[in-house]
């Protein structure tokens, strides 16, 4: 039998004794959530030590920007945590209405505030992760290790059987231990070590797949003088694509204050100085967000961030892989943080990882679970990566336009000319964008016959800075469901 055809389940003492889950982020989190389930006792090795507030650590770099979670994940997590949703919104987590509440361009149009067919939370990435961990380590199956890094693996190419821990310290630094385990989770993010480790142990690393179009952003906190934006929205949207790469989004944090994200490509990255910031907001194809910036209060320093390709980690691939690992999150597959996917993957992982451990019909093996878990996140990688290989200087060796992708591309470019001012088209689009429903819901009827025989509808043509009134027939038609299918090159919004 093939190493990673071995059963998850069977091991010397899986079902009765320990897992291991590298990275206490919200992936590890609730991948450790799930395990518990299953196993006498589950740790959490983090490199970090958790604080008691919540706020931003060195262990989630990107912790500092724009983070939104989108309606799949909010589904997801309300699935495997019950009355999540709740906490957040009494946390004070902002609910941002699509597109009633935000002012809106997107390839040369501005959006019709039409009212909203989808939400997204946007309060920071700091408080998410610690409602969560609030809730996941009240289980008292769950112990965490912090200021620990893991340094390696034990078993062979044919099985994993623990981890090489470290103490972080100068003191510490020269002395690993290890612990044994009967399942290690790699959710150690877009840094995973594990390819290496996997190589160490005499087995094979997974082919990754990468698509970098070398964008850049740099975000701020700041305050609205006025407490408003302007206008009754909740945020400004400034949305890139390949003839117009500059982006901006402003989204309420829920205390009174904004966070401000620019974003560029590589050569002309939005800059950290705080005066230079705010004039990089010229560069947008309008004044708008550079007027509201030089009258806002800034209240932090300016925080920059680089690593945003989309790396893939195909460990459902054929290879010498052992048994007793799995990885998740952006160990497993890592979006460009622009596109606001990575917490509602990390929980829809887990989801997975949930639904194929309790499935009674099938054995679950390593490659099956591993299998599911990349399935879990298919959508978000064809959205992400279908939409950045046509960005202008993309590199990668996963950036190759197919015969496929061009037939699925023209219609979705039909789908977009419309998106902005017709409401069928729109929430379909944004069911799909949000993770909430698959492509197949653009290709329902009433969507269908907007998009090949309808003309697009007249958006306005500055921004719009009140809702438009509901009508009863604007969402007539409307159906979200149907079977999964590739969503590639869908152009999906960035938003955080």
């Amino acid at each position: 039998m093939h190493a990673a055809q071995e059963n998850v389940k069977s091991g010397s003492t899986w079902g009765g004794r320990h897992a291991v889950v590298v990275g206490g982020s919200l992936a590890g989190l609730l991948a450790a959530h799930v395990l518990a389930a299953h196993v006498d006792r589950v740790t959490i090795v983090e490199r970090d030590r958790f604080s008691e507030a919540a706020e931003p650590r060195p262990g989630v770099p990107q912790s500092r920007h724009t983070h939104v979670l989108l309606e799949g994940g909010q589904t997801a997590l309300e699935t495997l945590l019950p009355g999540f949703l709740q906490e957040l919104q009494e946390a004070g987590a902002p609910r941002v209405g699509i597109p009633a509440d935000m002012v809106q361009w997107q390839n040369g149009r501005w959006f019709r505030r039409l009212p909203a067919s989808a939400h997204y939370h946007t309060g920071s990435r700091p408080q998410l992760e610690h409602l969560v961990r609030r809730r996941v380590l009240a289980n008292p199956l769950i112990n965490v290790r912090e200021g620990t890094d893991a340094v390696g693996l034990l078993g062979d190419a044919s099985r994993v059987r623990g981890v090489l821990l470290r103490e972080r310290g100068d003191a510490a630094r020269a002395e690993s231990r290890p612990v044994e385990a009967d399942l290690v989770v790699d959710a150690s993010g877009r840094s995973t070590k594990a390819p290496q480790w996997l190589t160490a142990l005499g087995a094979q690393a997974p082919h990754e797949e990468t698509i970098d179009t070398g964008l850049a952003y740099a975000t701020r906190v700041y305050r609205d003088k006025d407490g408003i934006l302007g206008t009754d929205a909740l945020g400004y949207y400034i949305v890139p694509n390949p003839s117009q790469t500059y982006g901006a989004v402003v989204l309420p944090l829920g205390d009174g204050t904004h966070l401000v994200t620019l974003s560029g490509l590589r050569g002309d990255e939005p800059p950290t100085d705080g005066e230079q910031f705010a004039a990089y907001a010229k560069k947008l194809p309008h004044p708008l967000v550079f007027r509201w910036l030089s009258t806002a209060e800034p209240l932090s320093p300016v925080s920059g961030f680089r690593r945003t390709a989309n790396v893939r980690r195909r460990y459902d691939l054929p290879g010498r892989r052992p048994a007793g690992f799995l990885a998740v999150g952006d160990a497993l597959c890592t979006f460009n943080p622009i596109y606001g996917q990575g917490m509602t993957v990390a929980a829809m992982n887990a989801v997975a990882l949930r639904d194929v451990l309790a499935g009674p019909r099938r054995t679950p093996t390593t490659r099956r679970v591993q299998r599911a878990l990349l399935s879990s996140s298919r959508q978000a990688w064809d959205i992400s990566a279908g939409a950045d290989k046509r960005m202008p200087g993309a590199t990668g060796n996963a950036v190759a336009v197919r015969a496929a992708d061009r037939a699925a591309h023209w219609y979705l470019s039909r789908v977009q000319d419309r998106y902005p001012g017709d409401p069928v088209v729109g929430a379909a689009f944004r069911s799909v964008l949000s993770l909430s429903a698959p492509l197949t819901a653009v290709f329902t009827p009433s969507v269908a016959r907007a998009v090949l025989f309808g003309p697009p509808i007249p958006t306005p043509t500055e921004p719009p800075m009140t809702r438009e009134e509901p009508r009863p027939d604007m969402y007539v038609g409307q159906k979200t469901t149907g079977s999964c299918a590739s969503a590639t090159g869908t152009g999906q919004d960035p938003v955080g």
